[in-house]
């Protein structure tokens, strides 16, 4: 049986503090493999602050290049309709039967999963792992984890993470500043980004 880490969001774009959750999971909680898998079409953001799926799909295949336990997947973006982690994480269930997950999300998302469609759902088919970067969040996370698995019946584990302030929104607005995003997304998605003139003001 495999241990596999679920990573997904809208990564616009994709960045290093996502590679680095993802190894950091790997290595604390011993997974196999970590896979990132783009959201299609996000309900939870605004649609035209976001580059095209092929885009998306592209930068973040880039950023995992040469590692092998890193894998990408189209899967949410073949869907095309507004897609849900718990549709997401049950057909990797169905399609992967003898396999184990672990969906990787950050502390906010843990706060709020309760607001998501089906998040019960979600929990009957992975362990959920919340990535906290606050120490002073700690004994809050602690709470709001036993009140989570309390609810739902599920695993969840708390991740002491990297305290950093990396963002994908940040780095678009450096973009429209024509500032450098050097060190801050993987070489090849920073060519990716200044071939096909992504983020750039309209004119």
């Amino acid at each position: 049986m495999r241990r596999i880490g679920i990573m997904g969001g809208t990564f616009n774009p994709i960045h290093l503090g996502h590679l680095m959750l993802a190894e950091w999971a790997m290595d604390s909680v011993e997974l196999d493999q970590v896979w990132i898998i783009p959201t299609g079409a996000s309900y939870m953001k605004n649609p035209r602050e976001i580059v095209p799926a092929e885009h998306r799909l592209r930068m973040a295949q880039l950023a995992v290049e040469g590692n092998p336990l890193f894998r990408c997947l189209d899967i949410e973006i073949q869907r095309g309709a507004p897609t849900y982690s718990y549709e997401t994480m049950e057909l990797l269930q169905k399609r992967y039967p003898d396999d184990s997950f672990f969906f990787i999300l950050g502390a906010d998302c843990l706060f709020s999963i309760e607001t998501w469609k089906y998040p019960e759902r979600i929990f009957q088919c992975c362990t959920v792992i919340a990535a906290v970067r606050d120490r002073a969040l700690t004994e809050e996370m602690e709470e709001k984890r036993c009140a989570l698995e309390q609810k739902f019946g599920g695993r969840i584990i708390v991740l002491p993470f990297l305290r950093m302030s990396l963002s994908s929104t940040e780095i678009r607005q450096r973009v429209r500043d024509r500032q450098s995003i050097r060190y801050l997304v993987p070489d090849n998605v920073l060519s990716y980004i200044e071939e096909k003139g992504l983020y750039r003001e309209r004119d």
